[in-house]
């Protein structure tokens, strides 16, 4: 009972634009004031304070600045013109090169609408020059714009992974085969519609192109080398991993492009500190709401009542599914995640399903959420690039969002796609 009055009484405050992170807290105190008492308000900050300075979380205000950073120089610019040379001769070319581009910017930003920020801004406006409606482009850039929390470094990985206490970097390695496959039949999708609606081939495929162009975005291509592989060689955490990302932005930035300057840095410092406010915020408000059902035992009572239906892996992994797809429509990631994982844990750990298994479906239940209104951060992001209706939109972008379901499928029901190679290297 005490939990429907919580969720409703959440969602009220949600609907008369309460910002989530302090409804999420008002809503918790109220719980543990009903429970316990005044008294027990007397540790709520410093449960707070706690559950925002996890170590682990660090990580996300420096990918964040990091990214930022790479945003303020010709980045953006001279990956699109290596995806042009790489990819620009297929029918269709700017849309394999929207795709192909947020692939390569996945491994530096590791957030959707910093994605969409960087290269929606440049690719957008140019599709719609060369005949694409805006919808398609806008639907596509969208869409691509996922994979930056699918491929490694992720945001919401980085989240899960302290809200599960599990692996941040076996879900990195578990992401890197579904980015990629993702990424491909995104790919041969756009590939079908250019065929249909013949649209156009961008340039003759060279090899001295493409060499030129890789050339110049060399050093930008070591930042990922630096990031991931320190990470996945053991060298470094991820924690550390996004502050040398931080350092080697600087570097590349304003000392090798030379276009970082004191004013672009300080934009890019307050763009990372406004995300990682937002954030941190609604981590310290689930600290709170975590204490308190963990002291009523509502994880284990949930499990408990669910596995008295059914202990069949597939079936509870499908009610999973549907469970995070519709909070996705409702939640950003970041509230999807500290809200519903710690509560669903005890389940996924009592039928047997891996942690980072489970880390991975919920990552890309969430991405799909990022596509689907009434939310949809990033979908609403690209809109406002393109000047698009968002409901247009959204039917233009059906067809990618069932390949992204369809990714989740394979994701959920083969484990050995996320799996293989964190079976591989670390177990």
């Amino acid at each position: 009972m005490i939990v429907a009055l919580m969720f409703l009484g959440m969602v009220g405050l949600i609907l008369i634009n309460v910002p989530i992170a302090i409804a999420l807290g008002i809503v918790a105190m109220g719980a543990m004031v009903y429970s316990s008492g005044l008294d027990s308000l007397l540790n709520a900050a410093i449960v707070m304070f706690t559950g925002a300075t996890s170590f682990p979380l660090l990580a996300i205000p420096l990918f964040v600045l990091a990214g930022a950073i790479m945003n303020s120089s010709s980045l953006s610019r001279r990956l699109i013109s290596f995806a042009s040379a790489l990819v620009g001769f297929v029918k269709g070319g700017l849309a394999m090169i929207n795709i192909a581009t947020s692939m390569f910017f996945a491994e530096i930003s590791g957030s959707a609408v910093a994605d969409v920020a960087a290269m929606g801004s440049i690719l957008i406006p140019a599709m719609k020059k060369r005949g694409y409606p805006k919808e398609f482009a806008a639907a596509i850039t969208s869409s691509s714009a996922t994979l930056a929390v699918i491929i490694p470094p992720s945001i919401p990985m980085i989240l899960y992974a302290v809200m599960a206490d599990t692996s941040v970097v076996q879900l990195f390695v578990a992401g890197i085969v579904p980015g990629v496959l993702c990424g491909g039949a995104m790919m041969a999708l756009c590939y079908w519609y250019a065929k249909r609606r013949n649209y156009p081939v961008e340039e003759v495929f060279q090899w001295s192109k493409v060499r030129s162009t890789f050339k110049d975005a060399a050093w930008a291509f070591l930042l990922p080398v630096i990031i991931l592989g320190g990470i996945f060689g053991g060298i470094v955490t991820a924690t550390e991993g996004a502050a040398l990302a931080v350092l080697a932005a600087l570097f590349i930035g304003g000392v090798i492009y030379r276009e970082l300057d004191w004013q672009h840095l300080y934009n890019s410092m307050i763009d990372g500190a406004t995300q990682t406010a937002t954030v941190m915020l609604l981590v310290a408000a689930s600290a709170l709401l975590g204490v308190y059902l963990t002291e009523q035992q509502m994880p284990q009572q949930l499990a408990a009542w669910l596995s008295s239906i059914t202990s069949n892996k597939i079936a509870v992994l499908a009610i999973l599914n549907v469970f995070f797809l519709v909070i996705g429509l409702f939640l950003h990631s970041a509230a999807a995640i500290i809200l519903v994982v710690p509560i669903v844990m005890p389940l996924v750990k009592a039928v047997g399903i891996d942690p980072v298994h489970f880390g991975l479906i919920v990552t890309l239940n969430l991405g799909i959420g990022q596509q689907t209104p009434p939310v949809a951060s990033v979908l609403m992001a690209s809109c406002a690039i393109a000047k698009a209706d968002m409901w247009k939109v959204t039917r233009v972008n059906l067809p990618f969002i069932g390949v992204l379901l369809a990714t989740l499928m394979l994701v959920t029901y083969v484990p050995a796609v996320p799996m293989f190679l964190v079976e591989m290297f670390y177990r």
